[in-house]
């Protein structure tokens, strides 16, 4: 199993984070995913990695060591596992996420190692990072988005 982790500081409230988080859909296009769907807990992504071409489909799921949690339901890995976890900081909230995953070498072969799949993934979580500076930011001033 591979594990990719970020950790980031986000100046806003724990539970503004938590909210903005909660907004699933533009929470996981912020990563940069070229295709976002939301349909109740089934969220479905596509994005172009390299010369390949990665569909997922992803189910939220409940853990209560998380404030927001989903696996795959349908993909190239055997599986994988997305867990964000916020926590109160002097200057505002930690955000740790967390990705757990291992290929289906029969699906990936040749295109994708785990090595390609860590440093897209870090990419993909950064991006939300910053989403989520940006909208908590504004939030917690009181000048919200839309």
């Amino acid at each position: 199993m591979n594990t990719v982790t970020l950790s980031r500081t986000v100046d806003a409230p724990p539970e503004t984070v938590r909210d903005a988080m909660r907004d699933v859909e533009p929470f996981v296009r912020s990563s940069g995913f070229d295709e976002v769907a939301v349909d109740g807990e089934t969220v479905r992504v596509a994005n172009d990695v390299g010369i390949a071409s990665i569909e997922l489909t992803l189910e939220l799921v409940d853990d209560p060591d998380a404030d927001l949690a989903y696996e795959q339901r349908e993909g190239i890995f055997e599986s994988m596992r997305t867990a964000y976890v916020v926590t109160p900081t002097a200057d505002g909230s930690g955000v740790t996420a967390t990705t757990a995953f291992a290929l289906d070498v029969a699906l990936v072969g040749d295109f994708l190692d785990a090595t390609v799949i860590e440093r897209q993934r870090r990419t993909e979580l950064s991006a939300q990072f910053d989403w989520l500076e940006d909208r908590c930011g504004s939030d917690a001033r009181g000048e919200g988005s839309t």
